[in-house]
Formats: C-alpha cells, structure tokens, sequence
C-alpha cells in the first residue's frame, strides 16, 4: 500500500462531527513527518464522497484555503453541516478533534 492509500484509509475513519490534524493523520498513516503528504493527497482525492477529506484540519482548526472541493467556505459548510461548530474562523480542536490516544501530536 502506498502513502496516499494509507492517508486515505486514515482519512475513511475520521467520524462525521470530528475532525484530525494533518499531522494527526500523517502519523496514524504510519509517518509524522507526511503532513504536507497528507495535504498533497487529500487536494488529488479520487473519491471525496468516501474519503472525507473535508474533516483533515491544521492542528489549530483552520480550514485549507485551498480545500481542493470548493475552497475553505465549501469546507467550514461541510463541517458545519455535520454539526461541527466553529469559534474566530476555527475548529474548536478541544471539542471536534478525533480521539486516537494511541498518538501524541
């Protein structure tokens, strides 16, 4: 399996009404160090109504604004949509953000 594969087979298992980090993703995927990885993947996404990548996040909560699906607004509607609530323009990554204790970002 390739890189791409693995970020996406992370990205399939981020429940609706959560969000990851890019580095929450890249190491779940099997490398810390892939989190621009993870971004070039997620903006070539073969298959977006799969593979969520509308709930891959910074680790601060900022939308991409390139967010390869109609840009950072396309992605805070998704995300709102889902019941994901957003306070000064970002994901409440206290509130929203997956929990995989098995990963310290």
């Amino acid at each position: 399996m390739n890189s791409y594969e693995r970020i996406y087979e992370v990205v399939r298992r981020i429940p609706e009404g959560y969000v990851a980090s890019y580095g929450q993703v890249a190491a779940l995927a099997g490398n810390r160090r892939w989190s621009r990885v993870v971004g070039y993947a997620l903006h070539v996404n073969p298959d977006p109504g799969t593979i969520p990548c509308h709930r891959v996040v910074t680790k601060d909560g900022n939308v991409s604004e390139a967010f390869a699906f109609g840009g950072g607004n396309r992605q805070i509607e998704l995300l709102e949509a889902e019941g994901v609530t957003f306070t000064d323009g970002h994901v409440d990554m206290q509130r929203y953000q997956w929990q995989t204790p098995w990963i310290e970002e």
